[in-house]
């Protein structure tokens, strides 16, 4: 079994409308699944490359959030239309995408 190299976590947590933002009213549902369907078309990466639902992971003002390890790397404000540079520049080629990663103040 091949070893994982690079793990995406997607924040799916979803909370009732008038609250706090979450991940999950971001549209963070259709970025996993693009995701997995990116994933899907590179069979090379198949058991080297996870894909996997979260909970919160806490910078919900700035969401949909992916976090990829081993590197922690943290996207924010992710869209559906940014998938494919993830899959092709970050899963497939270990770049990361800095336009969506998270500035620290």
């Amino acid at each position: 079994m091949p070893k994982i190299e690079r793990h995406f976590f997607v924040c799916d947590n979803a909370r009732p409308v008038g609250g706090k933002p979450s991940c999950g009213a971001g549209g963070s549902g259709e970025i996993l699944s693009a995701l997995q369907e990116g994933l899907g078309r590179h069979p090379e990466l198949w058991g080297r490359i996870a894909v996997t639902p979260s909970g919160c992971l806490g910078p919900c003002f700035e969401g949909p959030t992916v976090v990829v390890y081993p590197e922690a790397v943290w996207y924010v404000g992710v869209t559906l239309a940014d998938v494919p540079e993830i899959v092709e520049r970050h899963m497939r080629d270990g770049l990361p995408v800095t336009r969506l990663v998270r500035r620290e103040e």
